[in-house]
């Protein structure tokens, strides 16, 4: 997979890769009166403004990027409601595969459709991303790049927790500018 650079082979600031829907936005979350339902068209999204606090706490750390399928709309309609400034997004509907993109078994495209769009926009940077879908495939081939990569599966009837943050906060603190052994001048 030459075309995809290593992750953490580009010395720079983590990115922090964030979903909506079940992460930001839970199915059923199991204390719905932390969490506030807003009508976007004929959708329903339940908010807790505590995320954007946490989130702001993060962005001291990353540079926050939307991964989500909701792109370039999650600044109109979610950034606000959490209280964030616009932020960069991972387009995934207009991702065009490359013949060098990570092996995706064919019964698992649908879940991993977001891999390798990310790994793309990461372009070498260390990263990383909280899903309520993350699978194990993606999970086996992040593990060789564990000290540039951190995925951060979320229950989607939970949600993100001060627990998750904590997590991405403890990695934050690995990435002061330094490159790991294993990203440098590599391609993943």
């Amino acid at each position: 997979m030459r075309g995809v650079p290593r992750p953490g082979s580009r010395p720079a600031r983590p990115l922090l890769y964030l979903d909506i829907d079940g992460v930001l936005n839970p199915e059923a979350p199991r204390d719905p009166a932390r969490f506030h339902e807003h009508a976007i068209g004929r959708l329903t999204v339940r908010i807790n403004r505590e995320h954007g606090d946490w989130l702001r706490e993060l962005a001291a750390h990353y540079d926050l990027t939307w991964a989500t399928t909701w792109e370039e709309h999650a600044n109109e309609h979610i950034g606000p409601l959490l209280g964030l400034p616009p932020l960069p997004h991972v387009a995934f509907s207009a991702y065009e595969p490359h013949p060098d993109d990570p092996h995706t078994p064919l019964l698992q495209i649908p879940l991993m459709r977001k891999w390798a769009p990310i790994l793309r926009h990461a372009d070498g940077r260390p990263f990383a991303w909280v899903d309520d879908i993350i699978p194990w495939t993606i999970r086996r081939q992040a593990f060789l790049y564990r000290r540039a990569v951190k995925l951060v599966p979320v229950r989607p009837d939970e949600g993100l927790t001060r627990r998750h943050i904590s997590r991405l906060l403890q990695f934050s603190g690995k990435w002061g500018g330094q490159r790991t052994r294993e990203g440098v001048d590599g391609s993943f």
